[in-house]
């Protein structure tokens, strides 16, 4: 079975969060415990990514 749609997916939120981590951090007063809650998300599905991508 082929997991690509899934990583796709997962590809597209990842380049939305960083962008949302670059607005946030950009701001006059970034938020950050928004900012630490938006990279941990960023990290997780970098993890699933990697997970889908290189099954064991």
């Amino acid at each position: 079975m082929s997991h690509e749609p899934r990583i796709r997916s997962l590809r597209l939120r990842h380049a939305r969060l960083d962008d949302r981590i670059v607005d946030e951090d950009h701001r006059p007063a970034p938020d950050h415990g928004v900012l630490h809650r938006l990279k941990v998300e960023k990290l997780r599905i970098k993890e699933e990514i990697e997970r889908l991508s290189h099954p064991a």
